[in-house]
């Protein structure tokens, strides 16, 4: 009897699949613009939707802080892996990317719970507790991305 594959749908292009060679051939001052840039538009998304997902559904800080925070940082990743560092797909790569993400959720989150939970309750407790949340992951995010993650082979 011949042995007949299952069908299944494909696999979208950015699934890490392959470990090839990372790129950094785009000099310091060039990615640090294109990570501010990518980091603003990502920050846009992840502010908004903390935003929204407080204001209009009333959900918890934390829970709120931690949705907006995975869809910025995916479509951080997305936008740095291949415009920022110009990288390709790698397994490898993606799982050092994974880790990351892991500590700097657990410190922007933190950080945006603390802050919120100490300032008073004015207008500017929201932006505040977040931007200076967002700017420490950013920091973390740059210098472990740039000098270990797209520097993996």
């Amino acid at each position: 009897m011949p042995v007949t594959a299952e069908p299944h749908l494909p696999l979208p292009p950015e699934l890490p699949l392959v470990d090839e060679p990372g790129g950094t051939d785009v000099d310091l001052k060039t990615q640090m613009i294109r990570f501010v840039l990518s980091g603003g538009f990502s920050a846009i998304i992840d502010f908004g939707l903390y935003m929204l997902l407080m204001d209009a559904a009333g959900l918890p800080v934390a829970v709120a802080k931690s949705i907006s925070f995975i869809a910025g940082t995916t479509t951080a990743y997305l936008i740095n892996r291949r415009w920022t560092f110009q990288a390709e797909p790698s397994r490898r790569r993606f799982l050092a990317v994974v880790a990351l993400y892991a500590v700097t959720f657990a410190v922007q989150v933190g950080i945006n719970q603390i802050m919120f939970s100490a300032l008073p309750d004015d207008w500017w407790r929201k932006p505040l507790a977040f931007v200076v949340a967002q700017g420490t992951a950013t920091v973390i995010n740059f210098i472990v991305q740039r000098a270990v993650i797209f520097k993996i082979r």
